[in-house]
Formats: structure tokens, C-alpha cells, sequence
């Protein structure tokens, strides 16, 4: 939302709202926070560390509205939120089929190396011919089932793979055809595991040492879900051991990926910026939905 602010500059206008978007790379820290937040009657966080701390600070001064932009709630504390009487809301469902994209896109660039070619091109004027794999006839485990899940795999399902679903809360979705498992039966059938879940104590550190021996020797790993879902000092453990072939991580456990991150040194694997959900259009349409809840939140006149 903050790299299209003054797209939305109008919207706050019309409904007699003044706003403040700070200059951030990922998020506010929770000091930063805690300084300024009860200067504002309602705040739109993104990855924002909505805590305890953050949240009593805001309740202290104006603070009585909180949307959560996007997805994920796990940075936010809802618990603290009713008890001070801050009103809450998320825009949930909403970036399913962008996710998948780019989830997709990792599935066949990890299958066909093709950023480690181009780099190899670029950085090293070399010309590479690394073989690949097929997609057709491999297997997916899709960790986690929801939109996003479940838009992921009608598009793994377009490339003929074969997807097996973990969800605790699952449910079949018309059209599309998977076998449910329980995490981690089965793993070890995985050509690729696909983390779509959400961030709980549950599947914290879901991917961890434990589960290496069971891992089919040369999987590739692919998290859009969020970072602590998968251990990276196990994710090292086994791109070191060659249990992992390689990697494709839009998120970490720590946001930016430090530069002494142990992960860099895997010339196969491929990162992003927690961003696979950034298109002009979801953008868009998540932002004013954001705004809209969070009017109704304080109770203006749309």
C-alpha cells in the first residue's frame, strides 16, 4: 500500500480523514511504534509488530481502530486488542491467486534452474546447460490448503502434477484434485513442498531437523507462507547434505535476509522480498478494502 499512498490520497480526502504513511523498507520497529501509535485514531498495519506493548501505547493516547492489511494476522495481537477495546479487522482471502503465481513460478524456475542460468550468464559470461526436471508426473506437497493452497494447486494441477494437501482444517474444493494427509505421512513422495500455510505455534519451524530423514533425497523447497514456518538452520542442514536440492524463499525467518545469512551461499536457491502478493491490481483492491473497513471501524460516514 505504501508504494502506491498517493493513489489513495483522494479516498482519505473524501471520507475527511488526514493520514500519515511513514518511509519504510518492511516495517516499523516496535519502539518506533510505541512512540508514535496513540498519536493516531486508527492504523492500517501491514507486518507491523501490532503487540502488547504497541497496542497499550495506543490505547493510552487515540488509538481505538486497527486493520490488518493483507493475509497473514500473526504479527498482531488480537487478544490485547479486545481487551483494551481496540476494534479489529483483516481483509482475509484476498492475494490467493497472486501468491499462487508466484508460487508456480518458483515450482518451474527451481525445476529448471533457470535464475542460476541467468546469473551464470550475466555475473560469469558462461553459457550453461543444466538439466532439469520434468514437472508432469512429479509430486506436490502443498503445506497448507487454503486460497492461497488451493490456487496453487490448480495451477500445479494445469502442469499434470500430482498434489498431496496438508490441512488440519481440510476441505475439498471443487475442480480440484488432491489427496489430504497428515503432516508428515507421505513427505517423503515429494518431488517439491510448497508452504502456503499460515504462521501458528503449530506450524512454527514445520520444516525442521527432524524431518529431514524423511524428505525424498533432491526435493525443492518453496515458502510463500512466512519465514518461521521453515527452519532455516535445518534448510541449510539440508542443501549442505544435498537432501534439499534447492530452495525459493519469498520470506525468512528475519526480514531483510541479513547479509551474513548462511542461505546466500546456495548459488541455486532463489530469494524474494516477502512480496509475492505486490501487483498494481491486488494492491489496489486490498487498500481501499482496508480503508473502508477501518472507516467503519471508527464509525465515519463513507
Amino acid at each position: 500500500m505504501l508504494g502506491m499512498i498517493n493513489q489513495f490520497v483522494a479516498r482519505f480526502a473524501e471520507l475527511g480523514l488526514e493520514f500519515e504513511a511513514p518511509r519504510v523498507i518492511q516495517t516499523l520497529s516496535e519502539e518506533e511504534l510505541i512512540h508514535h501509535i496513540g498519536g493516531f485514531d486508527g492504523w492500517i498495519a501491514g507486518d507491523d509488530p501490532a503487540t502488547a506493548r504497541v497496542l497499550e501505547a495506543g490505547a493510552r493516547g487515540r488509538l481505538r481502530a486497527l486493520v490488518k492489511w493483507g493475509v497473514g494476522t500473526d504479527n498482531i495481537d488480537f487478544d490485547t486488542a479486545r481487551r483494551l477495546g481496540i476494534r479489529t479487522a483483516h481483509t482475509p482471502g484476498v492475494f490467493g491467486r497472486e501468491v499462487a503465481d508466484i508460487a508456480m513460478h518458483y515450482v518451474v524456475a527451481l525445476a529448471r534452474n533457470t535464475f542460476w542460468v541467468d546469473r551464470e550468464i550475466r555475473l560469469r559470461a558462461s553459457w550453461p546447460k543444466p538439466q532439469g526436471i520434468s514437472l508432469a508426473g512429479r509430486t506436490a506437497a502443498l503445506v497448507g490448503f487454503g486460497d492461497i493452497g488451493r490456487q496453487t494447486a490448480r495451477r500445479l494441477i494445469a502442469c499434470d502434477m500430482r498434489i498431496i494437501a496438508y490441512d488440519p482444517c481440510f476441505r475439498p474444493a471443487g475442480g480440484i484434485e488432491v489427496e489430504p494427509a497428515t503432516w508428515p505421512e507421505r513427505i517423503d513422495e515429494a518431488d517439491f513442498i510448497i508452504f502456503t500455510c499460515p504462521l501458528t505455534d503449530k506450524t512454527r519451524h514445520l520444516f525442521n531437523m527432524e524431518i529431514l530423514e524423511r524428505l525424498k533425497p533432491g526435493v525443492r523447497i518453496v515458502n510463500v507462507a512466512r519465514g518461521p514456518v521453515v527452519s532455516e538452520t535445518a534448510l541449510v542442514e539440508a542443501l549442505r547434505r544435498g537432501i534439499v536440492h534447492s530452495a525459493a524463499l519469498d520470506v525468512f525467518e528475519t526480514e531483510p535476509l541479513p547479509a551474513d545469512s548462511p542461505l546466500r551461499a546456495f548459488e541455486r536457491c532463489i530469494f524474494g522480498s516477502h512480496n509475492a502478493s505486490n501487483t498494481r491490481e491486488a494492491v489496489e483492491r486490498v487498500s481501499l478494502q482496508a480503508i473502508d473497513l477501518l472507516v467503519e471501524l471508527m464509525g465515519c460516514k463513507k
